[in-house]
């Protein structure tokens, strides 16, 4: 074999540079997170009697698992916050990717469970059970911690935001 001169490849154009970028969570997307648990949270109470199986009754664990997620965040959101924007320190990209991941991640799985325990305690409103009262009131408390988790999931949103010095 022969070789007439040196093969040249063809050359590849470099991939386009992604265009836009991260926007915060929009109250719309927490609002239908909200709705799905809304009615999945409403829905368990009849499914349950339906069954023939005992509802759920929301323990102590539950609410003190959501204001532990909710203390975790805030505490990040903090050290985030201070070394962002006060010190202007920079993140290095691997970081404040996984803290956005997070903050997001966990503002949407706690909108979700917010609404499912709205749901649940609404759906114990006017019962005679007997422990109805219990569970509506146990459930409202989980909420509140749930959105708490919410909360602070979109404050460490916002303090991983960075501006252009343009």
């Amino acid at each position: 074999m022969s070789r007439e001169g040196p093969v040249q490849e063809p050359e590849e154009e470099p991939p386009p540079a992604p265009a836009g970028d991260l926007r915060p969570t929009g109250a719309g997307t927490l609002l239908r997170w909200v709705a799905v648990g809304l009615v999945a949270g409403w829905a368990l109470h009849p499914v349950c009697d339906r069954l023939g199986v005992v509802p759920p009754l929301v323990s102590a664990a539950q609410p003190l698992a959501m204001l532990l997620l909710a203390a975790i965040l805030g505490y990040v959101a903090w050290v985030t916050h201070r070394a962002v924007h006060v010190r202007r320190e920079r993140l290095e990209s691997h970081q404040a990717v996984n803290r956005f991941v997070l903050a997001r991640a966990s503002a949407l799985v706690a909108a979700l469970a917010t609404g499912g325990y709205v749901g649940y305690a609404l759906s114990w409103v006017g019962d005679p059970a007997e422990l109805a009262d219990e569970r509506m009131v146990r459930s409202l408390v989980a909420a509140v911690c749930a959105l708490a988790a919410v909360v602070t999931g979109l404050l460490l949103e916002r303090a991983c935001r960075v501006h252009d010095d343009e």
